[in-house]
C-alpha cells in the first residue's frame, strides 16, 4: 500500500536546486558549442542524458535506501570487474582507456565505481561496533576497500578521479571519528611518500604540475589550457560579456569549453555576478546534502548522504581551483554542469538517494 507521508517528506526545493543548476549548464553547454555545426549539438545530447539521469533518479526513490545496505557489496564487486574489463577492453580517447562501450553508448567505470566506494564505506562504518575515534588499524580494512578501485583508476590513467576518490573516502573517514594522531601520522607519511609518487607519475601527469607552479613558462603549449582559462574568467569582469559573446569561447581559443573548463565559459558571459549566483547554488547544494545526513537518524543513510555529499562538493572545489589556476589540471567535471552523461547520471543518483533519505525520516520518527 502506498505511503502519502513518501510525497509529504519529499524535497521538492532540493529537486528544484539541481534542475536549476542542471538547466544552467544546458544554457552554458549552447553556448559553448554554438556555430560548431558537428552532428547532433552537444546541448541536445545532453538534455539526453538529463532525461536518462532523472529516470534513474526517480527509480532509486521506489524502494528504501535502507536495501542498499545489502547490494552495497556486490555494486563495489560489480565496479571493480568494471574497472578490470576497461583495463583489457577498454575503449581508447586521447591515450586514455577509461571507456567501455556498450553497443553505440560509451561509459566510464569509475563512475559507477564512485559509487559503489560510497555504498561499501557506508556499510563497513554502518556494521561496525561505534568507538570516540579510530586508530591506524582500524582502517586497515576501509583503505583496501579504497585503494583497490583507485589503483585501477590510476592505470587508465585517471589521476583526478583517483585523487577524488580518496578524498571522498577520506571524507567518509572523518565524518566517522578518526584518533587525531592517527590522521596526523596519514599526513605526515602522504608527505614523505611524495617524491616516491612523482617517481610514478606519467610525463604528462608530472607536466601538469609543473605548469600549474609556472603556466607562463610555456603559454603556447602546457601552459595554453589554464593560461586561456584564466584569460576567459577574468576577461568577464563583473557583469560579463553577454550570453554568446564570450570571444575566448566563440573564437574557440578555450579548449575543452563543454567538459573540463565549461565554467570558464560561464564567467566569460555572465561575469562575477552569474558566477556568484551559481557558486551560491552549489553551495546551498552542498550545505542541503549535508543537513540530509545531519537529519537521517540511521547510521547508514547518514553516511551515505555524506558520501555523496562529498563527492558533489570535491568535485565543485578541484573543477572550479583548476580552471582558476589555484590547482593543477587534472580532468574533472563540474557537476550537473559539465558536458557527460557518466558523470551526469552518477551525479542524479547521489542526488536520488539524497532525496530517498529525506522523503523516509519519518520512520525514525524525524
Amino acid at each position: 500500500m502506498f505511503d502519502r507521508r513518501l510525497v509529504q517528506n519529499f524535497d521538492y526545493l532540493l529537486l528544484a536546486l539541481v534542475l536549476i543548476i542542471c538547466g544552467m549548464g544546458i544554457v552554458n553547454l549552447y553556448s559553448a558549442g554554438y556555430n560548431r555545426g558537428e552532428g547532433t549539438p552537444l546541448y541536445v545530447k545532453q538534455l539526453y542524458w538529463l532525461a536518462v539521469g532523472l529516470g534513474m533518479l526517480f527509480v532509486t526513490l521506489i524502494y528504501d535506501y535502507r536495501h542498499l545496505e545489502k547490494l552495497a557489496y556486490p555494486i563495489y564487486i560489480l565496479s571493480i570487474l568494471m574497472l578490470l574489463a576497461v583495463m583489457f577492453g577498454g575503449k581508447v580517447v586521447y591515450g586514455s582507456r577509461r571507456w567501455l562501450a556498450l553497443g553505440p553508448v560509451s561509459f566510464q567505470p569509475s563512475e559507477l565505481a564512485k559509487i559503489g566506494i560510497i555504498l561499501a564505506l557506508a556499510t563497513y562504518f554502518s556494521r561496525r561496533p561505534r568507538t570516540e575515534s579510530m586508530r591506524l588499524k582500524d582502517l586497515l580494512v576501509p583503505g583496501l576497500l579504497v585503494m583497490i578501485p583507485v589503483a585501477l583508476i590510476i592505470k587508465q590513467p585517471d589521476l583526478g578521479s583517483g585523487i577524488l576518490v580518496v578524498l571522498v573516502a577520506a571524507s567518509i573517514i572523518l565524518f566517522v571519528g578518526v584518533n587525531w594522531r592517527t590522521l596526523a601520522g596519514c599526513g605526515l607519511t602522504l608527505v614523505l611518500l611524495s617524491p616516491l609518487l612523482w617517481h610514478f607519475l606519467k610525463d604528462y601527469q608530472r607536466q601538469r604540475v609543473l605548469t600549474f607552479l609556472n603556466p607562463e613558462k610555456d603559454p603556447l603549449g602546457a601552459g595554453y589550457h589554464i593560461l586561456q582559462s584564466m584569460i576567459a574568467v577574468g576577461s568577464g569582469q563583473f557583469w560579463g560579456k553577454g550570453f554568446l559573446q564570450g570571444t575566448q569561447s566563440q573564437l574557440y581559443f578555450l579548449p575543452e569549453q563543454h567538459t573540463d573548463f565549461v565554467f570558464s565559459v560561464f564567467a566569460e558571459e555572465w561575469g562575477f555576478v552569474g558566477s556568484a549566483v551559481l557558486l551560491l547554488l552549489f553551495t546551498a547544494l552542498a550545505i542541503w546534502g549535508l543537513t540530509v545526513a545531519r537529519d537521517c537518524k540511521d547510521r547508514f543513510g547518514y553516511l551515505l548522504a555524506v558520501g555523496v555529499t562529498a563527492l558533489i562538493f570535491w568535485q565543485i572545489f578541484i573543477n572550479l581551483c583548476m580552471v582558476t589556476g589555484f590547482l593543477p589540471v587534472v580532468g574533472i567535471p563540474l557537476p550537473l554542469f559539465s558536458y557527460g552523461g557518466s558523470s551526469l547520471i552518477t551525479t542524479l543518483l547521489g542526488v536520488g538517494f539524497l532525496l530517498n533519505i529525506r522523503m523516509r525520516r519519518y520512520l525514525f520518527g524525524g
